[in-house]
Parts: structure tokens; sequence; C-alpha cells
């Protein structure tokens, strides 16, 4: 052990490290040091070099967790070369001054003791929406958001690892996720250049995973940003999710993964992730083979060694996992029937059991009218916001981000009225179009349980604008399901408690052929 590990340990912390940093852990403080390393994409090789990101470091992560950080202590050296945190001795490092975080708070602790939850991930997405529609947007971050920049990470990463990789993964298998990362940005320029154009390049995390994020009762709070390399942290929001995603993945949590997928998507509206999250999960994962790789070069013992090397190969593997189908078999599944009969919790529902996006009209088109979602607009029936226009652009967007769902070979639940033939018909459509089922389910209840649901409604903000008012004209134009096969047509009665058909709607998502 160094000197300056050796001095710090005595005086009561206990020491980590990985393979860029030295870590001193306190009762209630945490003390991280730079290592000198030049890693070609990191560089903290002079003292000045450490003590500048040092700097940047509790700057950046002030951004998502304000109350972590305190700031940068020196580490001094007395005459008799014992080191301490702070003094007036010379200056030999520099130290980012933590608070230290309750273990028991990190998702990472809280998924490897099964309390990690699926409202738990949806406050984690809700967090980083808000960070990432607050964070820095413009020419210069979006330069990395370009193929030529992408196709150069990518590249580099492959170098990078040329040596230590077949080690662990057959060159084979190491050369068929290099062709497919690069034939996937080679084949869709157009939409990474979309992605640019849409403001989703951004001044992000860049390092986002389980053991950075912390749910606490002052909120979710996520520590270790990328600050030595922009490059890294500058980037497609996605890119940023996708990380965590394929952490989740990793850890064979892919429900909860594929939840925190559909609850950003649907907080931000931004359904197009869909295009690029697999080629970003396996470009994250290889990363992170790319750093257990590092840790096996640095390891002092050979059961080290042989942990990194195990770790290495396994995120490889999960690399190359994301280049095949996947083995579920996607459905396209449309919840309809009349305002107030439940449709969006039984959607809510449906998605929870096959991990899938819900995608509501309500929010699409509260977002075209730039309002909040639980803003009310207040439009008298089919006027306003409800016009057969408006309505006809509302359907077109729902099923415009549903294709882009299911072309990533994932299942899809649509939360509307579906109360024209029409819709229900251009559901259908896309559907075929995929080669997927598609099943109709339509929530019903008693009127006078509707109305008195209205009535309840009004009385607090919601998502939906279906109110009394409205009721008798919405229920005139309600156009009765007559124009498909029964087996795809489910109807539920939500006037009875949905635990009454939970067994109904799991066989519904678990056996989508006909019976």
């Amino acid at each position: 052990m160094g000197t300056l590990e050796r001095d710090i340990e005595e005086q009561g912390f206990e020491v980590r490290q990985t393979h860029i940093s030295l870590v001193f852990l306190g009762p209630d403080r945490v003390y991280k040091v730079k290592k000198k390393v030049d890693l070609g994409f990191l560089d903290y090789s002079t003292l000045e070099k450490r003590q500048h990101f040092c700097e940047l470091e509790v700057e950046l992560n002030r951004r998502l967790a304000p109350d972590v950080y305190f700031g940068v202590v020196p580490i001094t050296r007395d005459g008799f070369g014992r080191h301490s945190l702070g003094g007036t001795d010379e200056e030999v490092e520099y130290a980012v001054e933590m608070k230290r975080l309750d273990d028991g708070d990190s998702a990472e602790q809280r998924l490897n003791a099964g309390q990690l939850t699926y409202a738990d991930i949806d406050r984690i997405a809700q967090r980083l929406v808000e960070f990432h529609a607050a964070a820095r947007c413009d020419a210069e971050t979006a330069k990395y958001g370009t193929t030529v920049v992408i196709e150069g990470n990518v590249r580099e990463n492959f170098e990078q690892t040329r040596d230590s990789a077949p080690n662990v993964l057959d060159v084979r298998e190491l050369d068929a996720i290099e062709r497919w990362q690069l034939g996937f940005i080679a084949e869709r320029q157009a939409l990474f250049a979309r992605r640019i154009e849409r403001g989703c390049v951004r001044d992000g995390h860049g390092d986002l995973r389980l053991e950075h994020c912390y749910l606490t009762e002052r909120g979710v709070e996520i520590i270790d940003c990328i600050e030595f390399n922009e490059r890294f942290r500058y980037g497609d929001v996605c890119a940023d999710l996708a990380f965590l995603a394929m952490d989740l993945n990793w850890h064979e949590r892919r429900d909860l993964s594929e939840a925190l997928l559909a609850y950003y998507a649907r907080a931000s509206g931004d359904y197009e992730l869909y295009s690029v999250v697999d080629f970003y999960q396996s470009y994250r994962a290889y990363v992170r083979g790319k750093v257990s790789s590092i840790l096996e070069r640095q390891a002092r013992t050979e059961e080290e060694r042989t942990r990194a090397a195990a770790l290495a190969r396994q995120y490889y593997l999960l690399a190359e996992a994301y280049m095949r189908e996947p083995l579920d078999r996607p459905q396209l599944i449309a919840v309809g029937g009349m305002i107030a009969s439940g449709k969006t919790t039984v959607a809510e529902r449906i998605g929870e059991l096959t991990h899938a996006p819900v995608i509501q009209t309500d929010r699409v088109r509260k977002s075209r009218a730039g309002v909040q979602p639980l803003t009310a607009l207040k439009d008298a029936a089919f006027d306003g916001n409800y016009t057969p226009a408006q309505t006809e652009w509302v359907y077109a967007e729902l099923l415009r981000c549903a294709d882009l769902v299911l072309a990533s070979g994932r299942s899809v639940v649509l939360d509307a009225s579906f109360r024209a033939r029409a819709q229900r018909r251009a559901a259908r459509e896309l559907a075929a179009k995929h080669g997927v089922q598609f099943t109709f389910v339509e929530t019903h209840a008693p009127d006078d349980v509707l109305r008195s649901r209205l009535a309840e409604r009004a009385k607090s903000p919601s998502l939906s604008d279906g109110r009394i008012e409205v009721f008798d004209a919405f229920r005139a134009r309600y156009e009765p399901v007559e124009e498909m096969p029964a087996f795809e047509h489910v109807r539920i009665d939500t006037s009875r408690p949905l635990r009454a058909d939970h067994a109904r709607l799991a066989r519904l998502v678990k056996e989508p052929t006909e019976s």
C-alpha cells in the first residue's frame, strides 16, 4: 500500500479504489483522490490537472446532488512525510469532499436486497427527465451527437481493448460486436442527425449506473458524473439513459430496465429513443467491459485479476446480446372505452405486465397544446383542442410513437378512447405492418358509475379532460366495437375491482394468440 493510502487509512478511513480513483470513507464524509494516470481518454498525469478535475467534478455533480458535494480540500505532507486531509503543509494532492450517503439508499443495494421497486424506477426516470431538460444544449454539445464523434468513440473502445478483450471472449464474437455497432451508425445517419435537431444531445451524466443513484428522503440524488472528458459526458440523452438500463439488464432485471425506458419516454415524450437505445446499451456494456479490462491489468492479486476478467467477459457478452432479436413476442394492445371507464388504470396495469411503454392521447394532446399533463383543457365537446382535425393529429402522433416502439422489437400499449372504428382500424393496421398480435381491450361500466367518477375527478387535477359536461355528447358519438374478430376484442368491467381481472390480463399478455 502506498504511503498516502496508509497515512489516510490510519486516520480512521476505509480505503477503496477504482481504476482512476482512491476513495477514503469516513463516518460521515468521503474523500476522493484522483490517481496519477494517463489512459488516453483520461489524463490525471499532473497535480495541476488533478486539482482542476476535482474542482470540475464538484461543479458538475452539484447539478444532480447539490447537497452531497462540499468542495475540494488539499492533502498535505508534513516534514516527516506524513499525509493529512487539509492542513497548512505542502499540498501534494487534492480530494473531492462529499457527504457519505447511506449505502442502504443506493439503488444497487436496494436491488440486491430485492427492494428496488417500479415506483423507485419511476422516481429515477422523472429525475433524469428534469435533469436532461435543464442540461446544456447548444452548438458545442451538438457536435458530440454527430456520427463522426460517435463512430470515433466506438472505434476507440475496440482499439483500446484489441489486446485484452481476446483474453476473455472469442475474437469472432468481438468482431461481430464491432461490425454491428459501426454498421448501426453507418445505416442510420439521418436518425442521429434528427436527434441533434430535436435537441436530444446535451451535457449529461456520462456514467449513469445503479451504484451512483440514491433514493433518499430528500429525493433522488445521483453522483459521480464524468468530469474528465466532455466527449463522454456530452451526448444523446438516450446514451445516459441506456447506461442505467444496461446496468439493470446486467443485474438480470430486464423488467426494471424496460420500465425505466417506458417511464422516461412517457415523461419526456421521447419515444424515438427506442430507435437508438439498443445501440447505446451495447455501446455502454462494451465500455464497462473495457473498464473491467483496465482493472484486470491494474490488479495486484490473482483473485482481483480473475474477478475483473470475469466481469469483462460478462459485459462483452451483454454488448453482444443487444444485437439479437428479442425472445418475447411483441404485441400492440390498445385500451379504449368511454370516458371515466378506467382506461388508464387498465392500460398501466397491462404496461406493468408487459414491461411495455404506455402511450396516452391525453399526454400527446397536452404536449401539443403546450401545457403540463395535469393542466385541464376545458374545451367544449369536439371543439378547441378536441376538434376532429386536432384529434386526427393526436391519433396520428400516437401511432407514430407506437411505430417506433414496435420497430425496436418491443410491445406497446396505447391508452385512448378509440371511440371511432377508423381509429381502432388504424391501430390494427399498424400491428399488421409489424406482424405482431393486436388486441383491443375495451373498458366499460354502467353510466351511473361513469358519471360518479367524473364528479369525483372534477375535485382535483387530472390527466384526463373527460368531464360530466361532455359525457352525453361523447356517448352519442361512441361507435360500438363490431368490426374485429372476437379473439381480438376483450371487454373489462371496471365497476368491479381490477384484481378480479388480474389473471385474465396476465393470460392476455402471456398468451397473445388466437384461442
